[in-house]
């Protein structure tokens, strides 16, 4: 029987029959009726309820002449966003989506953060969370180039001469088919790593160099969130621009 995270135990103890009924719903039942409930399905409900949290927090604090510290941080956090939005999507567009894009970040930063927290993982170390991601995100970059382009947008996947549209086309569904294996595979296998080497260095040792795969963990849970992020942006910029 793998491991199984405290939490999850408490789970699969008092909340297993409406998994159960939820699994059987959509006609995927759980290989183990008695434990529904995986540890990377408890951690991002429990971050997701945390966000939402947070956020309800934040909002209700939100003031102009006396901002406090974490409305700071989330100003902060916004305007580079915005930054990055405006330069890799476009000043016309980036704007616009910046909603889908802080979302992202936001929340696969703090799933890969949980992992620091003793007693918990990160679900991205998981492949069906990133994958999960992947999917969203190339469901999103699609739909904002059909909604920009309308039916013409069929014409980013034919290329430049017509002659050689079918064999552009099936090149070109390869490529963004493959988006979503590489979005996945590069944040899964990152924080897979991290989370391993940290796991195991906190494991041999007590203080010092904990403090270190720690810092550490922290750096590739932030840059892995934000090469998502960045990616999901260079893809909706290319599926709204008119000269692409």
């Amino acid at each position: 029987m793998t491991h199984e995270l405290w939490i999850t135990s408490i789970f699969n103890r008092f909340l297993a029959g409406p998994a159960n009924a939820v699994l059987n719903a959509v006609h995927h039942p759980a290989p183990d009726a008695a434990n529904p409930w995986s540890d990377w399905m408890v951690c991002e409900i429990i971050v997701v309820v945390f966000t939402v949290i947070l956020f309800g927090y934040l909002r209700g604090r939100l003031s102009v002449d006396k901002p406090g510290k974490l409305q700071h941080i989330f100003e902060v956090i916004y305007e580079f966003i915005h930054a990055q939005a405006e330069e890799v999507v476009g000043h016309r567009h980036g704007p616009r989506y910046i909603a889908f894009f802080g979302t992202i970040f936001i929340f696969i930063l703090f799933l890969n953060l949980i992992g620091l927290i003793p007693g918990f993982d990160s679900p991205t170390m998981y492949p069906m969370v990133p994958f999960g991601f992947a999917v969203l995100t190339f469901l999103f970059y699609n739909g904002t180039g059909i909604k920009e382009h309308g039916a013409g947008y069929i014409k980013q996947f034919l290329g430049p001469m017509l002659i050689a549209a079918p064999l552009f086309f099936l090149i070109e569904i390869i490529s963004h088919t493959a988006r979503m294996l590489s979005l996945t595979v590069r944040l899964y296998a990152n924080m897979f790593a991290g989370e391993t080497v940290y796991l195991t260095f906190i494991s041999l040792t007590k203080v010092i160099v904990p403090v270190l795969f720690i810092g550490l963990h922290t750096f590739v849970s932030f840059l892995q969130a934000y090469i998502f992020m960045v990616l999901a942006m260079v893809y909706v910029g290319g599926a709204v621009s008119h000269e692409h």
